[in-house]
């Protein structure tokens, strides 16, 4: 196990040794391995990836590893996180409602961010108890009719329960290019509806896009100056599923106020404790190696995540775009097909061990399973014992809940064990917003480690051209017709 300072910890001990991945495999790899950790500290210092390319076919940096560190000249600068702050205390108590709209990487990173600090019954709370802030709901991450319209009517109906009108609504839309058809055609729908409820409802649009200004900047930019809409960036240099720790995830911490300066000193703690070339030390590699030794080694190639909580079901989510949008590559650096990567599957324990545990430990042998443990809850209910009578209740009565939890993971990671099945364990001492930064930059450097392993581009999406090629012109043949 490695366990660092902060008490976050990587328990590979269920996927390394006798009937695992063996001491050989990862001493083959050793040359390897030392390659990737020069190549990850060259990303460090310079941005510069081996091969790595824009969609246009030009040289492009990768920049994501710059975000925890907040200075003058970065990404993150004391200016543009103070700003994110104070547009966060500019809506308490002064909006009832935001709405923020994206898809992806836009969206998935916010999500984890939202479920953490606020859980699902946010929106219910009177605003004192939200501390002053408003509502948040997301959309445009599905082209879905039903949804938008129920959205839009839940936002009239609360305007009509407001005493005093009009009821403020800010719409946050994050595009980098201004032109994503999910996330643009959900919010130009709300945007209108609630322009049409005027005065009864006021409406003001926050744009999260490219920061070039002028004839080089994007439809969303340009949209934005038009309008007069206030703007934050999406940064240059970092992929969408990486943006998290940029201003793209940080607005919506800054609309519930959540921690930005612990989230990024997470991420901070969890880089530095990364920049060893000790493998047993460094937590990142030591994830990368194992599960590529896994899949290469012994056909694992299905990773299953399956963080026991049910407010971390966002972090499966999120980290399922991350590993199949980085990995999954038909070609290597080199342009040989190799069509390499693992399908990850999103599981919640306890809920999926009476869904999908059937299929990881009896079906084919070709998965990792990755659990997350949260050490210590802040709210930790003792199951009452309110039926003395019946006695197959009263055998967990007493527990708190977490111990109920930790039991049911702990002894389904022992039975896929026991049949060689391989697994591991991230633990977080408590879930806050410093723990989840470490994990989510664990999660995110472990690809940077992992795409120098395999020898493929772990920054670029080429696949994602695909649908999109056909899906231009099937569009504009639709708007013919009409």
């Amino acid at each position: 196990m490695i366990k660092l300072a902060s008490g976050f910890s990587f328990d590979y001990a269920n996927l390394y040794g006798e009937n695992k991945v063996t001491a050989a495999d990862v001493e083959e790899l050793s040359p390897a391995l030392a390659a990737a950790h020069t190549a990850v500290n060259q990303m460090r210092l310079s941005g510069e990836v081996r091969g790595h390319l824009s969609k246009d076919g030009t040289p492009e940096k990768v920049l994501f590893s710059e975000l925890p560190y907040v200075a003058a000249g970065k990404l993150n600068s004391p200016e543009s996180i103070a700003r994110l702050k104070e547009f966060g205390q500019s809506l308490c108590y002064q909006v009832d409602t935001v709405v923020h709209f994206g898809i992806g990487g836009s969206y998935l990173g916010n999500k984890v961010l939202f479920d953490i600090h606020c859980g699902d019954f946010w929106n219910s709370r009177k605003v004192e108890d939200r501390g002053g802030y408003p509502k948040l709901y997301f959309s445009g991450n599905n082209i879905d009719p039903a949804r938008t319209v129920g959205l839009i009517d839940q936002l009239v109906a609360d305007a009509g329960r407001k005493e005093q009108l009009p009821y403020k609504v800010t719409l946050i839309v994050v595009s980098k290019s201004g032109s994503t058809l999910d996330t643009m055609s959900a919010f130009m729908v709300i945007y209108d509806a609630l322009l049409k409820k005027a005065p009864q409802i006021e409406v003001k649009v926050v744009a999260v896009t490219d920061p070039a200004e002028g004839q080089k900047g994007t439809l969303l930019k340009k949209l934005a100056a038009d309008k007069g809409w206030p703007t934050f960036a999406v940064p240059d240099g970092v992929g969408g599923r990486f943006s998290i720790f940029s201003e793209v995830g940080l607005i919506t911490a800054a609309c519930i106020g959540f921690d930005i300066d612990a989230f990024l000193a997470g991420a901070r703690g969890m880089d530095e404790a990364c920049q060893t070339g000790d493998l047993w030390r460094n937590p990142a590699m030591l994830n990368a190696a194992l599960k590529f030794l896994a899949a290469k080694k012994y056909n694992s190639d299905i990773e299953v995540f399956m963080p026991y909580g049910d407010y971390l079901k966002s972090v499966a989510e999120w980290y399922i775009q991350l590993l199949a949008e980085s990995l999954g590559k038909r070609y290597d650096r080199e342009g040989r097909e190799v069509f390499y990567g693992r399908t990850p599957i999103v599981a919640v324990g306890t809920t999926d061990m009476h869904a999908q545990t059937q299929q990881h430990q009896d079906g084919k042998r070709n998965k990792v399973v990755q659990f997350v443990k949260v050490a210590q809850w802040d709210n930790d209910p003792v199951i009452p014992d309110v039926f003395p009578a019946a006695p197959q209740l009263t055998q967990f009565a007493s527990l708190r809940m977490s111990q109920a939890l930790d039991t049911a993971l702990d002894s389904n990671a022992a039975a896929l064990s026991s049949d060689n099945r391989f697994n591991a364990t991230y633990i977080l001492p408590r879930i806050n917003a410093y723990h989840i930064g470490e994990l989510l930059y664990l999660l995110a450097l472990s690809i940077a480690y992992e795409g120098e392993l395999a020898n493929v581009d772990a920054f670029d999406q080429p696949g994602v051209e695909g649908y999109k090629r056909i899906m231009g012109p099937k569009l504009a043949e639709l708007r013919a017709r009409i």
